[in-house]
């Protein structure tokens, strides 16, 4: 079965917003000092990468490929959270507000793909994908309501 267009513009969105969160969470896990957070941020970045693979999958199975980089706006999500890594002296909070934006933007991704028609086994691995995604997001977000300024 050969991908549409749009749909295969959805996949590649998702796709990219997976490596881009893959990527910053495995920069996060380098930069913090906190070993709770250090662990966190390695489980995430799994985690994407796994989602990565899956919709990789799908979209093979459909005809379609994915091309290997991430976006450009993930390029500028990372260099934003090494800087504030580095200036903030590897504040917890804002390790975890920076982690939280980019969630934001992955939510985002998945609420928009949900919106799309999608056929049937993709529907599910993107709706599990999303509880994952925004699970994620809620646990960074406590997180970082409970550390300190």
């Amino acid at each position: 079965m050969a991908v549409n267009k749009e749909l295969g513009k959805t996949i590649h969105h998702l796709i990219e917003r997976c490596k881009d969160g893959a990527k910053g969470y495995k920069t996060a896990s380098e930069d913090v000092d906190d070993k709770d957070l250090k662990d966190l941020f390695k489980k995430y970045a799994v985690q994407r990468d796994s989602m990565i693979t899956e919709l990789q999958d799908q979209l093979a199975r459909m005809g379609g490929l994915d091309d290997e980089s991430s976006s450009i706006e993930g390029t500028m999500h990372r260099a934003w959270i090494d800087l504030k890594s580095a200036l903030t002296s590897k504040d917890r909070k804002q390790v975890l507000a920076e982690c939280e934006r980019g969630e934001d933007y992955a939510v985002k991704a998945y609420k928009e793909a949900l919106e799309e028609e999608l056929p049937g086994e993709l529907k599910s691995i993107v709706q599990q994908q999303y509880a994952d995604v925004k699970s994620a997001h809620d646990h960074i977000r406590t997180l970082r309501d409970a550390a300190r300024d």
